[in-house]
Order: C-alpha cells, then structure tokens, then sequence
C-alpha cells in the first residue's frame, strides 16, 4: 500500500513527506521549542532546511531522469530521516549536507553539457562551503574528480576550474578573518578532528538501525551498479557520480568525529536516489511492501527506545 501511494509523482506525496519530516522533528526536538529564543531560531533553522531537502531531492531526481516518474526518492528520504532522527539535531551537520547537495546537483546535470565550466566552478565553491560547516565534507570532493573523469579529461581547463572555486571560498574566509578578527585562518575554521571510537553505537537500538541500514544499502547498492549498463549512455556517469557519493557519504561516518547518528546524513540524499531505483524494478509488490514495512518498524522501535 505504501508503494503504492508513492508510485505516482504527486503533489501530495510532497504534502505527506513534509508533514512527516515536521512531525519526526517536533518529537526528536520537543525540548527546544521551549528554550531560550536563540534555541527557538536554531530550531527553525533545522526544520526548514530539512523540509527543503524534500523538494530538493525530487528536483534532482526529476530533473535529471534518476528514476521513472514516481516520489519514491523522497518516501526512501523521509524514511532514513526517521529512522536516524539523530540527523535532524545538528545544524552545522545540516547545512554542509545542503551544500554538498548543491555541489552534487550541479555535478549530475553535466549529463547536459550546458555550462560545464560554471558547473564545475559551482561544485568547488559549495563543497569547499560546506567543509567550513563539516571539514570531512571536504571528502567529496573526490565526486568532482569522477566528474572530470566522465567529462572533462581531456580538458585542463575544466581540471582547473573547480580548484578557482574552492579558492574563492577560501579567499572570501580570509577577507573575513581579516576584517573581524585580523587574522587569515582560525583554528575553529577547519575543525579536522576524527575518530574510531564506535563505543556510541554500543546500544541495541543504533545495532537494529545498522543492521537495517547497511544490509539494505549494501543489497540495493549491488543492483544498483548492475543495473547502470542498462541506462541511458548519456546519464550513466550521473548514477555512477549518485553511487560513489553515497560510499565516500559510509567513508565520512566511518572517521566522523561524533558517533551518534547525525553524521549518516550525507548518506541519505544518494541512497535514496539508489533505493528508488531498485523499488521501482522490483516487480513483486508484496516484497517491496515487506522492504519499507522493515523500515517502518525501526522507526517506530527508533521513537519508541
């Protein structure tokens, strides 16, 4: 039944992912709506943005032709969000995700071969942006190198290009620096802490989301990258720029700094992308339901624990 609702592109599919995201974060950050007003605006801050990946999502995905006319990226989206609520709670998490978004969008769309060097010059910039929020956002930049692969190899100027853009982020830093702080580089700038310690995970809930979370990726992953000869020839660098994202998205919560769920967030937008894709090719219906029923009932244990 749930499949079903979200095979067809509508508009209320946006409508009930949205109100589920509010829902999700009114319950997972009730405590904050009743603190100081900084807190209160914090808050906000996070919902919105987190109602905003909804529609971004699906314009990705939609303007890109990632899968058949069907809201299943942003149900799969909705999903993981409940399933990891710890995601909704940090809003420098938040915002570099958003960027790296951005950064990805523009890098899938070169399928086009419209204003690549602008492309380019854009996914520098917001991922070079996003690594002030998050420094190990700073990881997919190996996205823009599979690009340039696909794209632009026998160009040097396109090579160069996403380089300018990270510099101008750069640049801007410094100008800022220097007018409010006089200095060129803050320490708190590029906090490049990481760890492995997973004793964070040691709890029945986050080894019941793992589970869950990683069977499911690393099954639809597979058919995911077998299912790429069969695409179109002028969007199969796109699914393989959607398919490296979401491993370097495992390699950044692997090192991340704080184990406690919030840093799965980069994962989400490209998983989604990959658990659409194999949703809408699996022709049993009772299996599909089965699929994000399984879902359903960690969220609920999610909430529940």
């Amino acid at each position: 039944m749930i499949t079903s609702i979200f095979s067809k592109s509508k508009p209320i599919n946006f409508i009930i992912v949205a109100v589920f995201v509010v829902a999700l974060f009114l319950i997972t950050n009730v405590n904050d709506l009743y603190a100081s007003f900084g807190v209160i605006i914090n808050a906000i801050s996070k919902l919105a943005i987190a109602i905003f990946y909804v529609f971004l999502l699906d314009f990705i995905i939609s303007k890109n032709n990632l899968t058949k006319k069907n809201s299943y990226g942003i149900m799969v989206f909705g999903l993981l969000l409940g399933m990891i609520p710890e995601t909704l709670k940090h809003l420098d998490l938040l915002l570099a995700n958003l960027f790296v978004l951005f950064a990805l969008r523009r890098l899938i769309s070169l399928h086009s071969n419209l204003h690549i060097k602008k492309k380019l010059f854009d996914a520098g910039f917001w991922i070079m942006l996003a690594t002030l929020f998050y420094f190990w956002a700073f990881l997919f930049f190996a996205v823009i190198i599979v690009a340039l692969i696909y794209h632009s190899k026998n160009d040097i100027k396109n090579i160069i290009i996403p380089f300018i853009g990270m510099l101008t982020v750069i640049l801007l830093l410094i100008s800022f620096n220097i007018l409010k702080y006089d200095t060129f580089i803050r320490d708190s700038n590029f906090s490049r802490y990481a760890s492995v310690d997973y004793s964070g995970y040691n709890s029945a809930i986050f080894i019941t989301r793992f589970t869950v979370l990683f069977a499911s990726f690393i099954w639809t992953l597979i058919y995911f990258f077998k299912g790429i000869k069969d695409k179109n020839k002028r969007l199969k660098p796109s699914f393989f720029l959607i398919a490296w994202s979401s491993i370097i998205a495992v390699l950044v919560a692997i090192i991340a700094p704080m184990k406690n769920g919030s840093e799965y967030i980069f994962l989400f937008a490209p998983y989604a992308i990959i658990m659409a894709n194999y949703i809408e090719g699996v022709s049993e219906k009772w299996f599909r339901e089965i699929f994000i029923s399984l879902f359903i009932v960690v969220i609920i244990l999610s909430l529940l624990l």
